[in-house]
């Protein structure tokens, strides 16, 4: 009799531990509420807190790095650096993108006579500043199948996969998006005006962000030349790659997609003042900045 009582209180025991534990579980089957969404190789923990950012150390430390890992760097009077930051802050106003918080802006002058670019630090109340940048290519106009690059403010979501050079060559035995590895930012199909044909007619093209070939073209930097894309040179591709300029969107999606955490660097140092926006104006002419949204 003893015996059998102990038993029956063990069994007891044994049983509100397993209603207690269904309480404290998802049941078989399920998916917890925070992971619903999660697509690729989620993960458990909820999204970090932000820390403050240094907004001054944090430029301070790009602006070292870039000097030190960007050799072509074109560069800056005060008058040019007022004018590079006058042309970015009426396109970003004219496309009605408030700035809430310190962030890069990679800025691209189609100008036949510059063809430069410009990494700029933008804040919703301190004096915008100029980090520094090289020479492009933007496209032409009066060349067959070459379209002028689009003026305007265009952001990198984390929507629209990038991705990367396979290093490969065209017919003509260049490498279109350069060495193997140089990243690939893509913008989404944009409408552009051709160089060719009737005065401003237009055409759909796909707006990237990308190095060229360092043997045959990367020299021709400074010229329009390109077929409606933005090059750069393969040292900038690298800074904005390993330090994730434009990747504001992109670090945060990499915690739940799989495909954007393998694209980004595994020896990356993104800065905290990580931005989306690419701004292209025309110092030639006062720009009509549009935001667009990108399309798959």
């Amino acid at each position: 009799m003893r015996r059998h009582r102990a038993c029956r209180a063990r069994l007891i025991r044994l049983s509100s531990l397993l209603i207690a534990l269904s309480f404290a579980a998802p049941g078989c089957g399920t998916v917890p509420e925070q992971r619903l969404a999660v697509s690729g190789n989620a993960l458990d923990d909820p999204a970090p807190t932000p820390r403050p950012v240094d907004v001054a150390a944090a430029a301070e430390r790009l602006t070292s790095d870039l000097m030190r890992e960007v050799p072509d760097l074109t560069p800056d009077t005060a008058e040019s650096t007022n004018r590079w930051l006058a042309l970015a802050e009426r396109a970003v106003a004219a496309a009605r993108r408030p700035v809430t918080r310190p962030q890069l802006l990679v800025v691209v002058d189609r100008n036949p006579t510059v063809q430069e670019m410009r990494i700029l630090l933008a804040g919703p109340s301190d004096a915008w500043r100029n980090l520094g940048g090289t020479k492009v290519s933007t496209g032409p106009a009066g060349r067959h199948g070459y379209f002028l690059t689009p003026t305007g403010v265009y952001v990198h979501t984390d929507a629209i996969l990038d991705w990367r050079a396979e290093g490969t060559f065209n017919a003509n035995r260049i490498r279109g998006l350069g060495l193997k590895g140089m990243r690939v930012w893509d913008f989404g199909w944009q409408r552009a005006e051709r160089g060719w044909g009737r005065l401003g007619e237009e055409g759909d093209i796909r707006l990237l962000l990308h190095a060229t070939d360092p043997d045959t073209l990367e020299q021709r930097l400074g010229q329009a030349a390109s077929k409606g894309c933005v090059r750069i040179s393969s040292a900038m591709n690298r800074f904005l790659d390993r330090h994730g300029v434009l990747d504001a969107d992109y670090e945060a999606a990499a915690r739940f997609d799989s495909r954007i955490a393998a694209l980004l660097l595994p020896d990356r140092r993104p800065t905290p003042l990580a931005g989306t926006m690419l701004v292209v104006v025309d110092s030639a002419e006062m720009p009509q900045a549009r935001t667009f949204t990108p399309i798959e």
